[in-house]
């Protein structure tokens, strides 16, 4: 009679306590019990980063050049500014020292006043006329004038024996004469200063300056016109007509020609027309 083995029950029991142990595990077709299969993330996995890229510049497209904005040039006023309120006294002239008196011992007799010829001139002799500075053909008072030369004195009376008050230093400025006197003319500046000047020292030419504020000087007689130039308070230019239905007059500076505002300059009369 054969032994007892028990080894085929080992065969049996050995499954059955692997699978009491572990109910809830899969089985293998050879009947050796298997690891869980491992569960797959609800999100993709993230791709690897790449490496760094520059950016990659824009090409604008091509576009016609544009022409760069040309400010018009400012003027300003030429040697010594004519100010308007100055604290001192007016700019453009400076006071002059007073004369010493003179001594009564030292004084010289006024010179005996001639009458003149009554007499007809010879044939063939021309009358004398009086020397007139160009341009001041005695118009009616009051009119404008210019300061001849840079050294102008400005009297307190009609003629020499008189104090010299201020002393003009700018050619070109433009006064108004109020009265006349023999050769001697009561002037006045822009700034308000009245006195006396001869009629050597003035011009007939009419110029004008600009005061108040910067005045833009335009090419044509209204406001929509371009600015050629933008003026200064003091500069001077010269007057090359006004119309009576315009408030525009045209100016002329040094390398531009234009037109102000009656009310941007001084050295106009009210309603002018220039030239007449």
């Amino acid at each position: 009679m054969r032994p007892f083995t028990p080894i085929p029950l080992l065969r049996v029991l050995v499954p059955l306590m692997a699978l009491a142990l572990a109910p809830n595990q899969g089985w293998a077709q050879s009947g050796v019990l298997q690891q869980p299969a491992k569960t797959l993330p609800d999100t993709p996995p993230k791709p690897p980063s790449a490496a760094p890229r520059a950016p990659v510049q824009q090409v604008a497209p091509h576009a016609a050049p544009t022409s760069p904005v040309v400010k018009p040039p400012v003027v300003k006023p030429f040697g010594e500014v004519h100010a308007q309120k100055p604290p001192a006294g007016p700019a453009g002239h400076k006071p002059a020292t007073p004369e010493p008196p003179v001594p009564p011992a030292l004084q010289v007799p006024a010179p005996p006043v001639l009458a003149a010829p009554t007499e007809a001139p010879a044939a063939g002799i021309a009358k004398p006329t009086d020397d007139k500075p160009a341009g001041l053909d005695e118009p009616p008072i009051p009119r404008f004038a210019s300061i001849r030369s840079d050294k102008v004195n400005l009297r307190i009376g009609p003629g020499v024996r008189y104090r010299i008050d201020w002393v003009y230093t700018r050619p070109d400025l433009p006064v108004e004469i109020l009265r006349k006197i023999d050769v001697w003319y009561l002037v006045r500046d822009p700034d308000g200063v009245q006195g006396w000047v001869s009629t050597v020292t003035l011009s007939g030419r009419r110029n004008v300056i600009v005061q108040g504020a910067d005045a833009p000087l335009r090419d044509e007689p209204k406001e929509t016109g371009s600015v050629l130039a933008t003026l200064k308070p003091g500069v001077i230019g010269r007057l090359q007509s006004c119309e009576k239905t315009s408030d525009w007059c045209k100016i002329q500076i040094p390398g531009h020609k234009g037109y102000l505002k009656r009310s941007q300059f001084w050295g106009l009369l009210p309603d002018e027309i220039y030239p007449k």
